[in-house]
């Protein structure tokens, strides 16, 4: 059997810990009880959030209003948030079929307001981008036993360093992320927000991204552990909406 490309990442200082810290991290929040039964409020509030945050970093304009989609790089994002709430749609379990059609669908719903139709979805064709998706899919999709916050860290990374489709490609980066935590069960209802740390440390997040690009390990080093980071803050972003959520219901709110 060949071995696993990503098992070393685990050797990394303070990666396999970091893992650890974000799978307790995650549970805490889908244990929370007013997330048991009602985990769907939570995951609503949080694709709201996470398709805010994750369209401020490509670019858009941050919005106050759910309706107020004008800027087409906040369209893109809230449609592909909306694809992925709650972890129940089609699109998870297109990824865990045909992951590379689930790539295409993320980005046609990214870019649909940004390129003509006939480049959405459609990867730039080189050979490099080809390779490199279909390994990184592979790999995010079974072809790993690496931890899941390892995966969606990977995957993410990759989605960025690669720039694939040449538009909304951090958009469908962070969705990646999003789509994996979901698909190994990691956050299975999509209740994190990772999105909101990544963009109010834009920067630490750009150059770490640029640091995983580079390849080496003080790079993958730094980037794991920053993705780590933000997934155990967007788990307690969920936790601070399902305490909300509970005040509201005792208040009779």
């Amino acid at each position: 059997m060949a071995s696993d490309p990503l098992s070393p990442l685990l050797a990394l200082p303070g990666v396999a810990e970091a893992a650890e810290e974000t799978r307790a991290a995650l549970g805490r929040a889908h244990r929370h009880r007013a997330n048991l039964r009602g985990w769907p409020v939570t995951a609503a509030e949080a694709s709201l959030r996470a398709a805010r945050a994750s369209s401020v970093l490509d670019g858009g304009v941050l919005q106050l209003d759910e309706n107020a989609s004008s800027d087409p790089v906040f369209a893109g994002s809230l449609r592909v948030a909306q694809a992925l709430e709650g972890g129940s749609g089609t699109l998870i379990g297109v990824w865990r079929r045909a992951p590379l059609q689930a790539l295409a669908r993320l980005h046609s719903l990214a870019a649909a307001d940004l390129v003509d139709d006939e480049k959405l979805g459609r990867p730039r064709a080189t050979p490099e981008i080809s390779a490199r998706l279909d390994l990184m899919t592979r790999l995010a999709t079974g072809g790993s036993a690496a931890p899941a916050p390892v995966l969606a860290a990977v995957a993410h990374g990759e989605m960025l360093a690669l720039g694939a489709f040449g538009s909304a490609d951090g958009v469908v980066a962070r969705a990646v992320s999003r789509l994996v935590s979901i698909a190994t069960g990691l956050d299975p209802h999509g209740l994190a927000v990772p999105e909101v740390y990544w963009m109010r440390r834009a920067a630490d997040y750009r150059k770490a991204a640029e640091s995983f690009a580079g390849g080496t390990e003080r790079g993958l080093t730094e980037w794991l552990l920053l993705s780590c980071r933000a997934m155990q803050e967007g788990a307690r972003e969920a936790l601070a909406i399902a305490d909300a959520k509970d005040q509201a219901g005792k208040s009779g709110g």
